[in-house]
């Protein structure tokens, strides 16, 4: 399902500013895998980094290494001092990640965990000032329970591909409408989905 024109996607990455040195080495890596969309790309990547420099967060959490290209695009925009966790369970894709962070220059900005995230997370004190989800679909509402009470008081939550509740995928569509309605009917916070990309959703305490 085409859930942004692509002609429209197109436009809009014709006039956003991408660093694409290291992105163009990470792409051509990440393109042989057979799940290679799963990266964010350069359109999201972007506005990651530019949600960082905006909001200028002390220590962000992200849930979903894959291949690097959204913590490299996060770390780049890090304020002096600030650091990223990134969690996954692939360790051939996490080296993928590691390499591509030296050459970017943000290695000492990223601290790599390999495991099950819900396992994970329960090691990691907050506050964290972002977080960022991006991992399988099933364990979203698992994750969001999880990482809320570590979200700083003025923190944000960045959850990915919600508007795949739109579509036919199966467990998929229906793990993310799950997701979409759990965090609607929540009291605690305030939520806006996004059309970018394939759907992402801000929210935030109340």
């Amino acid at each position: 399902m085409e859930y942004v024109p692509e002609r429209v996607e197109e436009y809009a990455r014709r006039f956003t500013t991408v660093h694409d040195d290291v992105f163009d080495r990470l792409a051509e890596a990440t393109r042989p895998l057979p799940n290679a969309g799963m990266s964010v790309g350069p359109l999201e990547g972007a506005f990651l980094s530019f949600v960082v420099f905006m909001k200028q967060p002390r220590r962000v959490l992200e849930i979903g290494t894959f291949t690097g290209w959204s913590s490299i695009a996060m770390a780049r925009a890090l304020p002096e001092g600030g650091t990223l966790v990134t969690c996954d369970v692939n360790e051939e894709t996490n080296a993928i990640a590691r390499r591509h962070a030296e050459a970017a220059g943000v290695a000492d900005r990223i601290e790599y965990r390999l495991g099950p995230a819900i396992e994970t997370l329960a090691t990691l004190d907050g506050p964290f000032d972002l977080v960022f989800v991006d991992a399988d679909k099933g364990g979203y509402v698992d994750y969001y329970e999880a990482v809320l009470p570590k979200l700083a008081e003025d923190g944000v939550i960045l959850a990915d591909n919600t508007l795949f509740g739109l579509d036919d995928r199966g467990e998929i569509s229906a793990h993310i409408e799950r997701f979409n309605e759990h965090v609607r009917d929540d009291e605690r916070v305030e939520a806006v989905l996004l059309t970018l990309r394939e759907g992402i959703t801000l929210i935030r305490r109340r």
